[in-house]
């Protein structure tokens, strides 16, 4: 299948535990839990199942100092990188990192003077961590909402640099960035300035999202653009809910973009009176029976022989829906017809079979 491909913008590499952000590293999708880090078992029983839906790097909030030390059983009992978020106090940044997070999320807005920041650094430094400067819309600090009258692109702009010069006088450069706004265009508009005005590398997301599907509008639009555009690094799809869903969609959208590859590309049609099957039943079951399967494969499952042949000659192997039957396409070739009733079965069995023959390879 011939792809295009999107050129991103060479930004510094910053290592993140066993990954790296920026530079010539794939990008990385993010989530945060949504459990009490105090409660270890909760924690990481959520990290883990995060991971088997494919997110790379997880956040936790750290709100004392039981949280902080929570760090130490988290991390041993995880597999990917650990990040603390610490509003206000930059004491907890100074014992996450002593407790083993891979990277630490201040925001400048929240976090204290100079000196605060320079305790942070010098520990930061020590044990080989960087830092994400996080800029939110809703915790910009007072005088720059005070100059700008509003959490404006160039109120977040000039936030996030206040923070970097004031890291690099430091002699700091680990330095990841967010500047996240809950309207898409000032997320836009704030990243494609910031963008231009340094090279290290990006976190993109749109803060305070929403629910499922309007933050998966409002994500996929802000930073699909930005990606599309070659500016971002790592993401964060901000849901109000299951974080599995933030890593599911960030994928998702890696993915449209072949930014990603990574488990099933699944293809169906949206159905129309030309249909004859159960597709819509038929592309739920397959979907929630490959959700384990990472090798990526192209699948397809169309609902008549209108779209069917073609979409399922571009897929790897794919099913096309006739008068309560299917025909099987396997690399481009039709292979048999099947009832609907064994539909999902039988396309199961040649994914596995095509999978084991890659793997063969």
């Amino acid at each position: 299948m011939n792809m295009e491909r999107i050129n991103r913008k060479l930004t510094k590499k910053v290592r993140v535990g066993n990954t790296f952000i920026g530079g010539d590293a794939p990008i990385t999708v993010q989530s945060m839990t949504n459990t009490k880090t105090e409660d270890v078992k909760s924690t990481i029983e959520q990290i883990l199942k995060l991971e088997e839906y494919g997110c790379d790097i997880i956040r936790v909030a750290v709100t004392n100092f039981e949280s902080a030390s929570a760090l130490k059983i988290i991390k041993k009992n995880i597999h990917i990188p650990l990040v603390a978020d610490i509003q206000f106090d930059y004491r907890l940044a100074i014992e996450s990192a002593k407790n083993g997070a891979d990277k630490i999320r201040i925001n400048p807005g929240n976090i204290g003077d100079k000196e605060k920041v320079k305790e942070v650094v010098k520990v930061l430094k020590y044990y080989g961590i960087p830092l994400r400067i996080g800029v939110n819309s809703g915790s910009l600090q007072k005088e720059l909402l005070a100059k700008y009258g509003a959490p404006t692109v160039d109120a977040l702009v000039e936030s996030a640099l206040r923070e970097v010069r004031l890291l690099e006088e430091l002699d700091f450069t680990d330095i990841v960035i967010s500047i996240k706004s809950s309207d898409v265009l000032t997320t836009i508009k704030a990243y494609e300035s910031i963008s231009q005005k340094v090279d290290y590398p990006l976190h993109l997301g749109v803060t305070e999202a929403g629910p499922l599907i309007k933050s998966t509008v409002k994500s996929s639009v802000g930073i699909g653009v930005l990606l599309y555009e070659g500016i971002g690094d790592t993401i964060r799809v901000s849901i109000t809910g299951d974080p599995v869903e933030e890593v599911k969609v960030g994928i998702e959208l890696l993915k449209s973009l072949n930014l990603k590859k990574y488990g099933i590309n699944l293809i169906s049609c949206p159905t129309c009176a030309r249909c004859n099957v159960d597709l819509i039943s038929i592309a739920d079951k397959v979907e929630r029976r490959l959700t384990s399967i990472k090798e990526p494969l192209n699948v397809a499952i169309m609902g008549c022989a209108v779209n069917g042949p073609g979409e399922a000659r571009e897929a790897d192997i794919g099913i096309a829906g006739g008068d309560k039957n299917f025909v099987l396409f396997k690399k481009g070739k039709i292979e048999r017809t099947v009832a609907e009733n064994e539909a999902v079965d039988v396309l199961i069995d040649e994914i596995k079979k095509l999978l084991n023959e890659k793997k063969n390879i």
